[in-house]
């Protein structure tokens, strides 16, 4: 069961900042709604503020779904939403031409002005919502201009005086900028956030695709010689046993020599890439969390430890860096290596926990996982345990016995 906010906690950051930035756009309809429809009743009758509520709540929830949808579209997940736009500017220009006969025909006073402040809000806020759905600098002066504009057109029927329509208009020119340049704002950081997430994968998959290169050149270097000796002698066995010479017996000893020796070769190439050292998976480990924006605290001493014991270890540490890149969203990774009683203790601990659940964290699958982990501490009689141990925070502890020469050689360095 997971615990309150996990549905949080499992979001990645991209994820987080657009879950933030559309409530971010929803709390302007939410604004919208307290400043001009719940005002309303402290300025004029029930009756009359009752409507003036509801004109507003209806501009504000068209004005919400305008706003997901163009946050959709500006993600690349929906088509433009072009119809909602233009439903938007007319119920912005239904509420606000109502407001505009509730002004004229209604008390005057407190009346006009509540009707008066409907009037200008829903078309301030509307300019704001709808340059979330067009592109390119010259739209959206347009949308904001178009609303300015309007709302100067709209105040003939009231008989306002010129210099007053002007201001009002410029008004709706100055607020309606603000929240488009904010709303755009917005969407820019957004974003640039999903475009920093991608460039990080494309970056680890070009460092994977990187390695297998010099692999591959590692192996050709090593077999590309190798084997082309081993095909001209097998010729020229074939040829010399064909004559009947007994050299061919000569040139097949010396394929089988140069096979072995190969072989060799090929094991000691491969043993660089199977075997782990910790103390260098330790650096790789700082190095990758600290180009992935995560703080990295390494603590210990792992000079004189056996060969196969930093080679257990280190890809314990491979793999947790590995899980702790690809599940949660942890912001800290602490490291340690300690001596205990004859036995090495490595501790990795992140608090990027995605679900409290128990079972921790997903781990990869086959040999690479946790199962495989522990499959290499058993060859050096090491243990692996691993889960949550409080909130959002994730634990996992190997421990392996030393030897008793290099035990007691550590014991007495420290």
């Amino acid at each position: 069961m997971r615990r309150p906010g996990g549905w949080w906690r499992v979001k990645s950051t991209p994820e987080k900042v657009e879950t933030y930035t559309r409530w971010s756009f929803h709390l302007f309809g939410v604004i919208e709604v307290f400043a001009l429809g719940v005002t309303a009743y402290g300025r004029t009758g029930a009756g009359l503020a009752t409507a003036l509520f509801l004109l507003v709540t209806a501009h504000a929830a068209v004005s919400m779904l305008v706003s997901s949808r163009a946050l959709d579209w500006t993600l690349g997940r929906r088509p433009q939403p072009v119809r909602l736009m233009w439903t938007l500017v007319v119920v912005s220009a239904v509420v606000s031409a109502t407001a505009v006969v509730i002004a004229e025909r209604g008390p005057a006073g407190e009346v006009e002005t509540a009707a008066g402040s409907v009037y200008g809000g829903v078309l301030c806020f509307a300019a704001g919502v709808i340059t979330l759905g067009v592109s390119g600098r010259r739209r959206m002066v347009a949308v904001v201009g178009g609303f300015a504009v309007g709302a100067g057109l709209l105040t003939f029927p009231l008989e306002m005086p010129l210099l007053a329509s002007v201001v009002l208009a410029g008004l709706v020119m100055v607020t309606g900028g603000f929240l488009a340049i904010t709303s755009i704002f917005s969407l820019w950081l957004l974003n640039a956030v999903y475009a920093l997430d991608e460039a990080r994968e494309t970056r680890a998959r070009l460092a994977v695709a990187e390695e297998r290169l010099r692999f591959g050149r590692d192996l050709h270097d090593v077999m590309g010689r190798n084997l082309a000796v081993i095909a001209l002698k097998s010729e020229l066995a074939v040829q010399l046993s064909r004559r009947g010479r007994p050299e061919a017996v000569e040139q097949m000893i010396e394929v089988q020599r140069i096979a072995q020796e190969s072989q060799r070769e090929v094991r000691d190439v491969v043993r660089g890439y199977r075997e782990a050292a910790l103390e260098v998976e330790l650096a790789g480990a700082r190095g990758v969390l600290s180009a992935a924006g995560i703080v990295a605290e390494i603590d210990g001493e792992t000079a004189g430890l056996p060969p196969e014991v930093q080679s257990a270890l280190g890809w314990v540490v491979r793999e947790a860096t590995t899980n702790v890149l690809r599940h949660g969203d942890a912001k800290k990774v602490a490291v340690t290596v300690r001596m205990s009683e004859g036995r090495v203790v490595l501790t990795v601990e992140n608090d990027g926990v995605a679900e409290t659940t128990g079972d921790g964290p997903p781990t990869s699958s086959g040999g690479s996982g946790l199962s495989g982990l522990r499959e290499r501490l058993s060859a050096v009689a090491g243990t692996l345990e691993a889960g949550p141990v409080g909130r959002g925070v994730f634990r996992l502890t190997a421990e392996v016995p030393l030897p008793a020469a290099a035990g007691s050689a550590l014991e007495a360095a420290s």
